[in-house]
This record gives structure tokens, C-alpha cells and sequence, in this order.
């Protein structure tokens, strides 16, 4: 069995292509149902966020199954020509694999380093995975590891900290100098995307209320009933921002909408409260004088970006925190891997072994009518001791050879030399007796009755 990962993302694909692989809920668990028809895909869970899709498997052979993933893909993107799409594929295999999935929970290989959602994408496409039941003991330690090493790197460095948008850098510096928001008003000039993102963030962070202002009403109308606010004709904002404590201004004018007169008046209504304006239109929609009037703080775009870049540097110190996180958690479950190909091998050995040590207690028990519970428990624990010392050396052996050249020869000797096979198809016989067993035991009683 071999762990890897076919997909493309952000790095690898424009967006055009990326949206044509770009799949809903329901096309996924779909896909799903339909994955009993490539035997070479034992295991699988599908990731596909606006920036990426990845398909995580595991296969019997990794070099043969590329071309089945490829066609799995196919037939989930029926639109895209294979050949062009085969261009912006990445496939890694193993570790690689791995290591690719912790970056990623650890949003270190996102479009905005540090980025918080897509820790949460990663735990849902698990989800219906595991519900599709298209997961089993490999992706399941995968996935949970992975979902462990994302929190991690979030709890443990300062990664997300700092704000690396335009948008949350305004709503940040507009905290530094007012406080507590949940009090505050917002005015938001123009309806474009920036505004309503700021307007977003303001809101998330709690502020009271948000009026907006746009030269064509109906869209100031349209974006006022996305926050609960208050619509607000362009030609009145200046009285509106006698109550507002923030003022975003995104509107696209050729020149400057709110000038230093404005403001100089605007001031002595206000009676001694502080007003912040966030200017992220270009050209600038408030002349730049307006920042030296007492009360006022003023933000331009440029401001704004040179908080955002030396919050990225931050993050990118973070960063290299966060992949030796990754790099300590790649060392274990790695090692968690080589015992997972074993397992099956050493839990027949020790149940087998288990098995002959009760039954041979229970015989020697019938011999021993007179036997105290005390020495009772010493023959107990004199069975258990010889069968852990009796199979030590060859456990070490197995494991020892873990992810060698050497494991399938030592766990084929191991399976030949105790009979496990046998010993598999004796247990699984009786099962089936004490089955017939029970079954028998019912019918009697019911014929009592």
C-alpha cells in the first residue's frame, strides 16, 4: 500500500483552470459513490477549496495508479480537456505526500500564508470522507494527524497573527486608536469590494452600527441590507459622520470627495470625539491635510499596504517556526506508519499466542481442583511471561525491518514459521461455532417456550 496525492492549486494553476476542478459538496460525495469501480483506489478524501483541489489516496502501486487518479478526476470535470489539465497536475507520493498535507493544515502552503480557513476545509473534506466511508485506517491516522500538526503551528507560533489584507489592516489600526469597537459607528463611502470587506471585518469586530453612502442609492441600499444598516443619500454624509467614529471611503472619484474644510467643520459638532478616516480609494478620495486636524487619525492606502508588508515578514519569521513543527511531526508518524504495516502481521502472532496460553491454563486448571487464587494468579502470570519473552526477538526483528527491503520476508517468514494463516482461518472457524452455538441455544429456548 502506497500513500499519495494528485491535484493542483494556487502554485501549479490559474484560475481558469482551477475553477473548472473546482467541486461542490455534492459532486464529491457523489465521486465517492462511485470509487468502487477503481479497485487500484483503496482509500480516499477529496480537498477542493477555491485555491485548490487535491485528491489524497491510497493505492496498491503508486506509479500504476497515476493514470487511474487522473481519470478519476476526469469524470469529475468531464469540461476539462485531460491533456491540458495533466500540465498543472502535481503528484507526490509518501512523505512528500505527507509533508504536502501538513503544509497545508498548517496553512503554509496557502495563498495568504497564515490564513485560518483552510485548517477547517481540510477537517470537513475529511468529514465526508470518513461519513462517505471512503477512509479506513491509513487516511484516518493521515487526516487526524494532520488536522493535530494545524492547530499546533496556530497555537504554537504567531502565524495568524497580524493582518495580511488591506481590509483587516484598516479594521486593526482602527482598533489601536479607538479601542473597544462594539460602541462605534462606520460610514462606508462607495459600494465596491474593498469597502464592503473593511465593512466586514468591522462588523465581525462588533461596532454598533454601519451607515452607507453611494452616488447610485439602490447599490448603497443593496450593501447597507448585507450589514443591517442604514442607507444613507450621497449628498447627506457629512451630516451622517457627525455620529460615525469610522469612515471608509472606496468610491473611484477623480478627485477628493471629503476635503479639509469639511472636516474642520465637521470637528466642533462632534464636541471632543475622535473620528478615524480609512482612505483606500486611488486615486485618494480625502485630501491629505485632513490628517492634521486635531481629532482626526487618516490612513491612505499606502499606509495600509506598509502595515500589511511588515506584518507578512512577521508571518514568514513564523513561518520557519512552523515547518520545524512540521518537520518534528513528520518524524512520528512516520514511524506511526511502519508500525501500520505490521500491525496486522503481529497482532495474529500475539493472538495466536494468547489463545494457546489460555487454553493451556484452562486444562491445567481441571488438574488443579485444590488451587488458592493466589497461586492461581501466579500461574497466570508465569504463562504470560514466557510467551512475552518466547515472542520478543521476533516482534524486534519485525519491527526492525519496518519500511526495509527486508519487511515482506520477515513478516512472510513470521506468517509461515507460527501458521498464522491457519491459525486466522481457525478463529474465524470458531467464530462460527459459537455462532452455531448461540443460534442453537436460542432455538432450544424458544422451543421451550
Amino acid at each position: 500500500m502506497q500513500l499519495v496525492v494528485l491535484g493542483l492549486n494556487h502554485r501549479t494553476a490559474p484560475v481558469e483552470v482551477r475553477e473548472c476542478f473546482s467541486f461542490s459538496e455534492e459532486q464529491i460525495k457523489a465521486a465517492y459513490r462511485r470509487l468502487h469501480e477503481y479497485d487500484d483506489i483503496r482509500e480516499c478524501v477529496i480537498l477542493s477549496t477555491c485555491n485548490r483541489t487535491e485528491m489524497y489516496a491510497v493505492v496498491e502501486d503508486a506509479d500504476d495508479a497515476l493514470a487511474v487518479m487522473q481519470e478519476f478526476l476526469d469524470h469529475m470535470a468531464p469540461n476539462v480537456l485531460a491533456e491540458t489539465s495533466y500540465d498543472y497536475l502535481f503528484y507526490y507520493q509518501e512523505e512528500e505526500c505527507i509533508r504536502h498535507l501538513f503544509r497545508v493544515s498548517a496553512s503554509l502552503d496557502s495563498l495568504v500564508l497564515g490564513e485560518g480557513q483552510i485548517l477547517s476545509q481540510v477537517k470537513s473534506a475529511y468529514a465526508i470522507a470518513r461519513i462517505a466511508g471512503t477512509t479506513s485506517t491509513v487516511l484516518n491516522t493521515l487526516f487526524n494527524r494532520a488536522i493535530a500538526v494545524g492547530k499546533k503551528v496556530r497555537t504554537a507560533t504567531r502565524i495568524a497573527y497580524n493582518a495580511v489584507s488591506v481590509s483587516y489592516a484598516a479594521v486593526e489600526l482602527a482598533k489601536k486608536v479607538l479601542g473597544d469597537l462594539s460602541a462605534s459607528n462606520v460610514l462606508v463611502l462607495g459600494a465596491g469590494e474593498m469597502s464592503e470587506l473593511t465593512a466586514r471585518h468591522l462588523v465581525a469586530s462588533g461596532v454598533k452600527t454601519v451607515f452607507v453612502s453611494n452616488r447610485n442609492f439602490e447599490r448603497a441600499l443593496a450593501l447597507a441590507d448585507k450589514f443591517r444598516g442604514v442607507a444613507v443619500p450621497f449628498e447627506d454624509f457629512l451630516k451622517c459622520a457627525v455620529d460615525a467614529d469610522i469612515v471608509i471611503t472606496s468610491t473611484g472619484a477623480p478627485h477628493y470627495i471629503i476635503q479639509t474644510w469639511d472636516v474642520a467643520h465637521l470637528m466642533p459638532k462632534r464636541q471632543g470625539r475622535p473620528i478615524f478616516f480609512i482612505d483606500i480609494a486611488v486615486p485618494r478620495d480625502i485630501e491629505p491635510e485632513v490628517g492634521a486636524i486635531a481629532g482626526v487619525t487618516l490612513y491612505n492606502i499606502d499606509d495600509l499596504e506598509a502595515v500589511v508588508e511588515s506584518n507578512m515578514r512577521e508571518r514568514q519569521q513564523e513561518a520557519a517556526e512552523a515547518e520545524r513543527l512540521v518537520d518534528e511531526e513528520m518524524a512520528g508518524i512516520i514511524e506511526r506508519f511502519r508500525y501500520l504495516s505490521y500491525r496486522p502481521t503481529l497482532a495474529r502472532l500475539t493472538d495466536k499466542a494468547e489463545r494457546i496460553r489460555q487454553r493451556e491454563i484452562k486444562r491445567a486448571l481441571t488438574k488443579l481442583p485444590d488451587i488458592t487464587p493466589d497461586e492461581r494468579r501466579i500461574l497466570e502470570n508465569m504463562s504470560k511471561m514466557i510467551i512475552r519473552k518466547l515472542l520478543r526477538d521476533p516482534i524486534i526483528r519485525l519491527h526492525e525491518a519496518a519500511g526495509t527491503d527486508k519487511e515482506y520476508y520477515y513478516q512472510d517468514a513470521i506468517r509461515k514459521l507460527f501458521k498464522l494463516d491457519i491459525a486466522l482461518e481457525v478463529d474465524r472457524e470458531d467464530q462460527r461455532g459459537e455462532e452455531r452455538d448461540r443460534e442453537t441455544k436460542t432455538c432450544h429456548r424458544y422451543a421451550r417456550q
